[in-house]
């Protein structure tokens, strides 16, 4: 049997307790399910059900730095516990408060509340759209590639720095083509779209997005209908590029026209193409890495701030793979 161990911590308030906590003990939940341990408090002691030292050692650093986070009157929610804990194993507590509390703002909700970066990779996806004309982000699902680009696309939108924003995706999901489902085009592109709009409607609100589909200003639309157009004043997502061919991600960097951004957004280990053709986002990382003007920002799993599950079903999947 484990003996309990007690973390050697001190909250200096009550109110440090609760927000460190969680309402109804909610992030202490994600740590116990992070760990496989039991945490549990005794007023406000914590104690755990593990004899490792190392373990002991790294919950006490996650359980001092949310104390210094919530010092700093910032709510603690169960993604920023499971984001916590994964940089507490190799970077400093200053490093990690800081970047909670010099938080990167993107942008409002139509509702007022602040969107900000919520990793260090996004902070820095953020500063490379800005600083540069042609982005890449790449990665595993659930690390914010497409949402932060369409936020700070409405950001910028908003702030007149662009007068369009263009939406668009490749029509390939899981071996099927859009010639084959039924209904009219609308029908058929919106399914692959469906988290492109989500993110939109949350900055602006449905009546106003879809107010700016209908003017144009934010457009909407599969990969095929970009043949032939130049983009200017234009903020230009490519999202999904993974299932891009060479000849489309050929076709559509070369639509990029003055004052205009673009955006393109993948994961390389979900290609839904026939594996003989290869894809355009693999082939486009090759060779644009390292060139001046382009910047190719590569998320991780450590970024991937969704359930605790998630984290451990992509590293079951990536040993297997590998």
């Amino acid at each position: 049997m484990v003996d309990l161990r007690k973390l050697v911590i001190q909250f200096h308030n009550m109110n440090s307790f609760r927000v460190v906590m969680g309402s109804n003990d909610k992030n202490l939940k994600v740590l116990n399910s992070l760990f496989n341990i039991k945490i549990f408090t005794k007023g406000e002691d914590i104690f755990v059900s593990t004899n490792n030292k190392e373990t002991i050692s790294l919950l006490e650093k996650i359980f001092e730095t949310l104390i210094l986070i919530a010092n700093n009157n910032i709510i603690i929610s169960e993604r920023d516990i499971i984001y916590i804990a994964s940089l507490a194993k190799n970077k400093d507590k200053e490093e990690i408060v800081d970047i909670y509390v010099n938080r990167l703002l993107i942008t409002k909700t139509h509702a007022g509340k602040p969107i900000y970066a919520k990793t260090i990779n996004q902070a820095n996806y953020i500063k490379a759209i800005n600083n540069n004309d042609l982005v890449f982000s790449i990665g595993p699902a659930g690390t914010g590639k497409t949402y932060v680009a369409v936020v700070n696309a409405l950001s910028k939108l908003r702030e007149g720095d662009i007068k369009k924003i263009i939406l668009t995706r490749p029509a390939v999901e899981a071996g099927e083509n859009l010639g084959f489902l039924p209904g009219d085009l609308k029908e058929k592109v919106d399914p692959y779209l469906r988290p492109l709009y989500d993110a939109l409607y949350e900055v602006l609100g449905k009546k106003q997005i879809e107010d700016l589909i209908e003017k144009g200003v934010i457009e909407i639309a599969p990969l095929a209908y970009m043949r032939g157009r130049t983009l200017e004043n234009a903020y230009v997502i490519l999202d999904e590029a993974q299932n891009t061919t060479y000849n489309q991600m050929k076709l559509f960097l070369t639509r990029l026209g003055f004052n205009s951004k673009m955006v393109v957004t993948g994961d390389i280990t979900q290609i839904d193409l026939p594996k003989k053709i290869e894809s355009g986002l693999v082939n486009a990382i090759r060779l644009f890495d390292g060139v001046a003007g382009i910047k190719i920002i590569r998320f991780e799993r450590i970024d991937v701030i969704r359930h605790p599950l998630v984290q451990k079903v992509l590293e079951k999947y990536e040993e297997y793979e590998s």
